[in-house]
Order: C-alpha cells, then structure tokens, then sequence
C-alpha cells in the first residue's frame, strides 16, 4: 500500500461531470489499495469571479478579507468532491486548510507554509477514508484565514504530501506533463518524460506556468517525487498506464538527461523593467534602492548596475508587471529622494526568455548560440541573467513568440532527445 497526494486544477475540477471523472479516477487509486488524499483547487474561473466581486465593493480591497472570500471557492470543489467519492461508493471526507490545520504566515494573499499538523488526516486515512482537502489555503498564528497566492493549491498539494511523507504526489492538470516550451507558441514542442527538480526548479521561476515555483521548492527542500499528469484522460485507464504517462520530475541525473545540452525554453510575458538614472556610485547603494522595494514585498528579479561615470550609475531591475507602479512610486516617493537619484525610466512592454538545461554545465557556447540565435533575428538583448544551468534575456515583448521559436529550433527541440544542435 502506498500513500498518494493527488492535486486537481480548476480546469479537472470546472465542472459537476469533471469533478465526477475525479471521483472515479480517485476512487480507482483506492480500489487498488492506495491511501489517497486529494488537494483540488477551486473550480475554474472561480477565483477571478469572487475578486472580480471584492473589486466592485473596493478598488484596493484589505487583504484579509480578500482571504475570507477567496478561500470559499476551494471549499466548495472539496465538499462537491467528497460528495462525488460517497457516490462512488468510497467513504470520502473534507477539510479545509484550518481544519487540518494548515499553518501560514500572515502575509495574506501570498501566505507561506509553515508547519501542516498531519494527526486528523492520518486517522481518517487508517480508517479507511480518502481525505479531500482544501487547496490554496491556511491559517496564521492568530486564526485568520490566509491564501497562497495563483498556483497556491500546487505548494498546498506537495506540502502535504511532504507532511505526510507521501510515496509520491500527482499534479493532475489540464497539459499531459511538461513540455520543451509552450506548444501554443511552437507546435513543434515535445513533452518530457523526465525532467530534472534542478530544471523544472527553474523552469517554473522563469515563467512556465505547469507547476508553481514554491510547489517545486517544497519538492526539493523535501525530496518529494512529483508528476504531471493530465486530468483529461479516461479515468479508468489502467494505473500502470497512468504512472507512464506525463512528466517524473526526479532528483537522479542519468546520462540521457545529461545528452541534453537544453531541456527547455521558458519565457514570461509578465515583465517591466525599471532604471534609476544618475545613482551615487557607493557602497550601499543597492542595498538602498533594493530594501524599501523588498519592505514592501515586491519580488525583484533581473538585476543590472551600470560602470560608473564621474561618480555616479544606473541601476536597473526588473519586476513583475503587476507590481510595476507600487515599484515606481517606491523608487520616486521613498528611493530617489533618500540616495538623491536622478530621474526613473520605465518600461512595461518587455519579455523574458530563457534556455535551461542541466547539460549546460558541461557544454560550452550554448549562452554564445543563444544570441547569435536572436542576432539573427534582429532581436536586441537589453538585459541577461545566468546561473549554472540557464539564461536568460530581457527582449521586447514584441519579438518574445519569434525568440522562443527561434530558440526551440536553435537548440534542436523540435527532435528526438540526442538530436540537439
């Protein structure tokens, strides 16, 4: 018997019939002996509409009570879930994330984890149970509900299944694994089989919307076995036919994955680059302009100082769009008259695109291909980012579809794993 976390995206879970495919192909897992407990987020569009809602009472809604309304769309899939697996005949029950509970800060909206007390799941799964729980969710020191943030039901899902020491956790999902790139931008994009956690770890940061960053994190800090499936199969497909479809993501590197220079091409729309022009070149300096941007809990990503020039720099940083003008009026209220900075440039149409692969550590001139790669496009590269196994180029977000393809095909994607140029 092994212990299985299951997790359902909006999409499984988007409709009464989908969420009854769920029940059965869960109720399967435990036909054949599985302890199973499932993390399902809420149904799709959900989400969007209760803060659509929240936004019609108030522009900038409280944090806190943006929490309380977003977290009643996972309990609904989950009582609607549970209710499905009695119809199946499986002795199913739900909690939410403060029922269990789920222990979070108090950042609301974008919460982390904690601690998850794991005694109330253990003793509905040893009496037989499956045990249906609440994406998305938890609750702070002082009983407030709180919410992860978009993709939340992912870290929520691994983070049980780390808690419980499941045997593996299976992100069921509307893809069947996780591709080359996004085959909406290159048709010719193949899906893995197997992706390294190193990979899929920055894949996830650089924009692939598969898996959320945090939920790789967690499978990482933990070493818990993590795949991608596709929810949109036949659910009573065999399970050994189950468990050889989608993406392994492994912490083993074997020599096929290494005869992969690049594994994949990520990229992100959701970019805006800003510059603080005629900056003291000092020491200190970045910790000046970086803090009261961190203060205020905007993540900041690609990070450029310029040489100094009789004194002074430009220190450019990019954030995601979102978080654009709470960065811009950080820099011109907080920032600029604290360092005496010059004036700010923006630039909110901007795109990030990125190469990983493991095997990149052991090949050289693959960064040198990538931007003759886009040199011959006529993309010009603004800013560039690497580390052990990516890189990463800050283009216009006009020419990002064109780069990714450019790309896919530069680095022989498009073939049978070995084939890469």
């Amino acid at each position: 018997m092994s212990l299985i976390v299951h997790k359902y995206g909006g999409t499984s879970m988007g409709s009464i019939e989908r969420i009854r495919n769920v029940a059965r192909r869960v109720a399967k897992w435990h036909a054949a002996g599985h302890q199973v407990v499932v993390v399902p987020s809420a149904m799709s569009g959900e989400t969007n509409r209760l803060l659509g809602l929240a936004r019609e009472i108030a522009a900038d809604p409280d944090g806190r009570e943006l929490d309380m309304l977003a977290a009643t769309g996972e309990q609904a899939s989950s009582a609607l879930l549970a209710m499905a697996l009695q119809a199946e005949g499986v002795k199913a029950r739900s909690y939410t994330g403060w029922q269990v509970p789920v222990r979070t800060d108090s950042s609301y909206t974008k919460a982390r984890i904690s601690s998850i007390d794991d005694a109330r799941i253990r003793g509905d799964l040893d009496a037989g149970r499956v045990v249906v729980v609440t994406g998305f969710q938890g609750i702070d020191e002082e009983g407030h509900i709180t919410t992860l943030g978009r993709g939340g039901s992912d870290t929520s899902a691994v983070a049980v299944a780390a808690a419980l020491k499941a045997d593996e956790c299976l992100i069921y999902t509307d893809v069947d694994g996780v591709y080359t790139t996004d085959p909406r931008v290159v048709p010719e994009a193949r899906r893995l089989s197997v992706i390294s956690f190193e990979e899929m770890l920055e894949m996830a940061s650089l924009g692939s919307k598969v898996l959320q960053i945090r939920s790789v994190e967690f499978a990482g800090k933990y070493r818990v076995p993590v795949r991608v499936l596709s929810s949109l199969t036949d659910p009573l497909m065999s399970l050994d036919e189950e468990m050889r479809s989608g993406t392994l993501i492994t912490f083993e590197e074997d020599e096929k994955m290494e005869a992969a220079v690049v594994s994949g091409i990520a990229f992100s729309r959701d970019e805006a680059k800003i510059t603080l022009l005629g900056v003291p070149d000092k020491p200190g300096i970045a910790f000046s302009i970086l803090g009261p941007i961190a203060e205020r809990n905007i993540d900041v990503d690609m990070i450029v100082q310029n040489q100094s020039v009789a004194g002074t720099t430009d220190f450019s940083f990019t954030v995601n769009r979102n978080e654009f003008s709470r960065a811009v009026d950080v820099l011109q209220n907080v920032v600029a008259p604290a360092v005496g900075a010059g004036e700010i440039a923006k630039d909110d149409k901007v795109a990030k695109v990125s190469i990983v692969g493991i095997g990149m550590r052991s090949h050289v001139g693959v960064a040198s291909l990538m931007f003759r790669t886009l040199s011959e496009e006529g993309i010009n590269i603004r800013m560039i980012s690497t580390s052990e196994i990516k890189t990463s180029v800050l283009i216009d977000d006009k020419y990002m579809e064109l780069a990714v393809r450019a790309l896919h095909k530069a680095f022989g994607l498009d073939q049978a794993p070995g084939a890469a140029a």
